[in-house]
């Protein structure tokens, strides 16, 4: 099993690249499943959800390509089964993306209940009841959702919290759907918008992705298209933290600096000098003395829940106390117990979590926990004195293309080993 190994206290310096959104990513390359012609998707990380989500699509019968790193050729004219097993959905969740276009483009579909994960409960069950209403009949057998219909039908549906993967999936769903289809309270994520964008590429017909409500017009037939999905923001957020948590400077190019605006706002709360120099670029300026700052975590355009972890980190190099609210999943303070183990004074009461900034890190073994916690850990290391060896970075590797080639080439000591 991979691990990290970093020696700490190095200020960042120089140029890093973001990679395409893994969240955008994976919804897109769904989307394929509701034409026979080919889709074309560029700027794909590549990472182990994407890895992950190829090998559903195969395994359901799509031939995919790669004639380059970013790059995959998704034709889903063949498919054979209309099945997300267990065995991947329990690695990655987003294989539920896959109920909504199965089932509007062959009329049934068979997924795995997700079941619980490392940062809470995550239910479905606003994906399964907009189905519903969509026409399908829906029954739970031996632990899978199976889903049938006829054509579905339009239909307005108002989520009673917003969802993204749950947006996402009525969305590919309503595309093929019988009439007009309007989706209030809908998730207001870039990545919802860039699905969209390819959705109407292959010939949707959506408006409003990007507000709270969406309206989809059905139409009989979607063809194939070529899309280029976008920066990942929470990457771009991570080498944010990166540099400020060090002292560094980095300029963080290929990002979106529209898509990181409450991320922004609150490091700059914080101390730090952050300057849009293009639309694709920001030089981030961390030698500066960080200040305590409270953050609650909330859907877009507010503060994302996945740079909660990342700023979690920051503020216990931060003068001062902050108080870290997180209102979107109950159980994703897992990384601060091993942050403690480093020195950090982290107090969790619930969904709150009580910073004492300014401490001295020291280097220690830890282990990830989640995606984002694992981010939160290399973010420690680099702050730390001495040596940090991080356990079980396969959490890493689902959502950050080659972090550790890019902290190393802004002068990271950090590398990947085998024990």
């Amino acid at each position: 099993m991979d691990k990290f190994r970093i020696i700490g206290r190095t200020p960042l310096k120089g140029q890093v690249h973001v990679s395409g959104a893994k969240n955008s990513a994976l919804p897109c390359m769904a989307a394929a499943l509701l034409s026979e012609e080919t889709v074309i998707l560029h700027n794909l990380p590549y990472v182990r959800d994407i890895i992950t989500m190829r090998r559903l699509l195969e395994d359901m019968g799509c031939m995919v390509l790669m004639p380059e790193r970013s790059t995959l050729k998704i034709n889903a004219s063949k498919i054979a089964f209309f099945e997300a097993p267990y065995e991947l959905v329990k690695t990655m969740r987003a294989s539920v993306l896959a109920l909504g276009p199965l089932l509007a483009r062959f009329g049934r579909a068979s997924v795995s209940l997700p079941g619980g994960c490392a940062i809470g409960q995550r239910p479905i069950d606003l994906h399964l009841s907009g189905l519903e209403a969509l026409g399908a009949k829906i029954e739970l057998r031996s632990g899978n959702v199976v889903a049938v219909a006829d054509r579905l039908k339009g239909t307005r549906i108002i989520f009673e919290k917003v969802t993204v993967t749950g947006t996402e999936n009525l969305m590919m769903a309503a595309s093929l759907a019988e009439g007009i289809t309007v989706l209030e309270n809908a998730a207001r994520e870039p990545e919802v918008v860039d699905l969209a964008v390819l959705l109407n590429r292959m010939g949707a017909r959506i408006s409003g992705a990007g507000t709270s409500t969406i309206t989809i017009e059905g139409v009989a037939k979607l063809r194939g298209a070529e899309h280029t999905i976008i920066p990942d923001r929470i990457e771009a957020g991570t080498f944010i933290a990166a540099a400020a948590i060090t002292g560094g400077q980095l300029e963080i190019t290929g990002c979106n600096p529209d898509h990181l605006g409450a991320v922004i706002d609150k490091f700059r709360q914080a101390g730090l000098h952050i300057e849009r120099i293009s639309d694709v670029a920001l030089l981030v300026d961390g030698n500066v003395r960080l200040e305590a700052v409270d953050v609650a975590t909330e859907p877009f355009p507010l503060f994302p829940t996945d740079m909660q972890a990342q700023f979690m980190a920051t503020m216990t190099q931060a003068r001062g106390r902050s108080v870290i609210t997180e209102n979107i999943f109950e159980n994703r303070f897992m990384h601060a117990s091993e942050m403690c183990r480093m020195g950090a004074s982290i107090n969790v009461q619930g969904r709150q979590a009580v910073v004492d900034g300014n401490r001295r890190l020291t280097g220690a073994k830890v282990q990830a926990s989640d995606l984002r916690a694992s981010a939160s850990l290399v973010l420690a290391a680099l702050a730390a004195d001495g040596e940090t060896i991080i356990d079980r970075v396969y959490h890493i590797d689902r959502g950050y293309d080659r972090i550790e080639e890019k902290l190393r080439s802004c002068g990271a000591q950090i590398e990947r080993f085998r024990e």
